[in-house]
């Protein structure tokens, strides 16, 4: 195997420009962990934060963008049972998917869902454990409750509704164009609110408030998220795409008994996110073989082309997942 490999760094804050192709080591398995070479990245959110600056990798991980990948495994460190060279998977990563080979624990690792393609399951890790850990566990969404899920037609929203009426809830989702809410409604969602048109607190009202809400939003969209929740509404903010910072009034959330929470994936312990694994081997992985839930393809970009899948993702026009071709 070659020492060196191929990766996309970034050189430094900004905007997808500066996203350059460039030579690294070939990282080693380290205890607990496996060395993957990666045939396809998946594109997300928290790459473009860090690349403009925003989202500084935990002191361990590796600087280079990319949090999902899929692929073979090509070295075992010590410690690791059930994995083997040779197997193929999709792994969530600590970072370094933008490369031709990446490192990441062994218990982060799941099996490729039998039927699906390599493609497809690069796209799985960062969506499905971050849905199921703040939809499922931190929200502890349950049957027949109302759920509200912002972004609909991305990544995790794409992901959020179909796990969330498989689970039998009612789902509702915001989204920005009459074709994002057409896509909503197909994947499940009861209610498709194109929020250019109509107001989603109205919406939500009249069917007696939603009993969670999924928010990556945040800004303006926090007092108008509890004021669509319920009586015991919780609310999980996992993002801030209008910023974190807002004045609210406590006075109602108090008065309605509401909860609200949130959570970001990467900083976990690498053990939280083990047991977000086998939960999702568990629960998750049955419905993808089964095909009751898959992920929502939207495009593919060469390695080499990452800084224009960073601006096709930030153009905000994609519905599901963006993904690198790597191997």
């Amino acid at each position: 195997m070659s020492q060196t490999m191929k990766a996309v760094e970034i050189t430094q804050a900004g905007g997808p420009e500066v996203l350059q192709i460039c030579e690294r080591p070939v990282p080693e398995a380290r205890v607990g962990e496996v060395v993957i070479k990666v045939e396809w990245a998946g594109v997300n959110r928290p790459d473009a934060l860090q690349r403009a600056g925003m989202y500084a990798p935990p002191p361990t991980a590796s600087d280079l963008p990319g949090l999902e990948a899929s692929g073979e495994i090509v070295a075992v460190g010590e410690g690791v049972s059930g994995w083997a060279v040779g197997d193929k998977l999709c792994a969530l990563l600590p970072g370094g998917g933008y490369a031709e080979f990446v490192a990441t624990p062994a218990a982060h690792c799941l099996p490729v869902p039998e039927g699906m393609g390599m493609r497809e399951a690069a796209c799985l890790p960062e969506t499905f454990f971050t849905v199921w850990s703040n939809v499922f566990q931190r929200g502890a969404l349950k049957a027949g409750e109302r759920f509200l899920v912002h972004g609909g037609s991305s990544g995790i929203g794409t992901t959020a509704i179909q796990l969330a009426h498989v689970m039998g809830a009612r789902v509702f989702a915001t989204a920005g164009s009459d074709e994002k809410c057409a896509k909503c409604v197909e994947l499940g969602a009861e209610r498709a609110i194109n929020y250019r048109d109509e107001d989603f607190v109205e919406v939500l009202k009249a069917e007696g408030g939603a009993n969670l809400i999924l928010d990556m939003v945040g800004g303006s969209y926090l007092p108008r998220n509890l004021k669509a929740l319920a009586e015991e509404g919780r609310l999980v903010q996992i993002a801030f795409l209008q910023g974190p910072k807002v004045e609210v009034n406590f006075a109602p959330l108090m008065m309605k008994r509401q909860t609200i929470t949130g959570s970001t994936l990467r900083p976990q312990s690498d053990q939280a996110k083990a047991e977000i694994a086998e939960e999702l081997r568990a629960h998750v992985w049955p419905l993808l073989e089964a095909g009751r839930v898959a992920p929502v393809m939207d495009s593919e970009f060469p390695l080499a082309e990452a800084a224009a899948a960073h601006a096709h993702m930030e153009g905000g026009a994609h519905i599901g997942k963006i993904v690198l071709k790597v191997g």
